[in-house]
């Protein structure tokens, strides 16, 4: 994948102007969190998806990436985001979810590293082009079914699943560390889905539901 500062710079609707534009609205719809505003303000999203749909990247819409998956709109990225950092720093993320790697590539500039995982070969294979060639190092991608999570990795201190199962899978509780947080949409594909907080105590696991959301279903097995 070649990419140059010139295509990173973006130009028209996909330019910084464009993306300033994003992040204002971000703002007025109560994302607070300066350092994610900043970070959604230079991470160039028109490069993580097809470039016939460059021109919509900055666009407050989820917009498809194939394989029946899409990237997230960027007010459920910063918002996810900023819930996921809100009681402080996070060391070690894991990401349920690859997709196209833009959420990934959010949390590479607010936590140390990041681990993301990805069932569905091809997009995985996308987005390590993209996290090589935008120079993301602290990026690490494994082809797996996400209702595993990464165990010889964790504990995290946040997880964040950017798919929407019907119950959180038991690997991911496992995988919480004592005083992290998870973000997880939750619910059927023809369900209300919520999104939900999920924080861990020394006394065990506290949720709080925070939104309607809706998400592409999480599905099992790898493809």
């Amino acid at each position: 994948m070649n990419i140059t500062a010139r295509s990173i710079a973006g130009v028209g609707m996909t330019s910084q102007r464009t993306r300033d534009r994003m992040v204002d609205r971000l703002r007025d719809r109560g994302i607070m969190d300066e350092s994610v505003i900043e970070t959604m303000a230079q991470v160039p999203r028109h490069l993580f998806v097809d470039e016939a749909m460059a021109t919509r990247a900055y666009e407050d819409a989820s917009l498809p990436i194939g394989e029946g998956q899409t990237i997230s709109q960027p007010y459920a990225v910063a918002r996810m985001t900023e819930l996921l950092l809100a009681d402080g720093p996070r060391r070690r993320v894991l990401e349920v979810g690859t997709g196209s790697g833009y959420q990934a590539a959010v949390l590479s500039r607010l936590v140390d590293g990041v681990f993301t995982v990805e069932r569905i070969k091809n997009l995985l294979d996308k987005a390590r082009n993209r996290f090589k060639a935008l120079e993301y190092r602290n990026i690490h991608t494994r082809y797996s079914d996400g209702s595993w999570g990464w165990a010889s990795n964790g504990p995290y201190d946040g997880i964040i699943v950017t798919a929407a199962p019907r119950n959180v899978p038991d690997a991911l509780y496992e995988q919480l560390a004592i005083g992290g947080r998870m973000v997880v949409p939750v619910g059927g594909k023809f369900e209300t889905q919520s999104l939900l907080l999920i924080t861990r105590e020394e006394d065990g696991f506290h949720e709080s539901r925070l939104a309607d959301v809706k998400f592409v279903p999480f599905l099992s097995g790898k493809s």
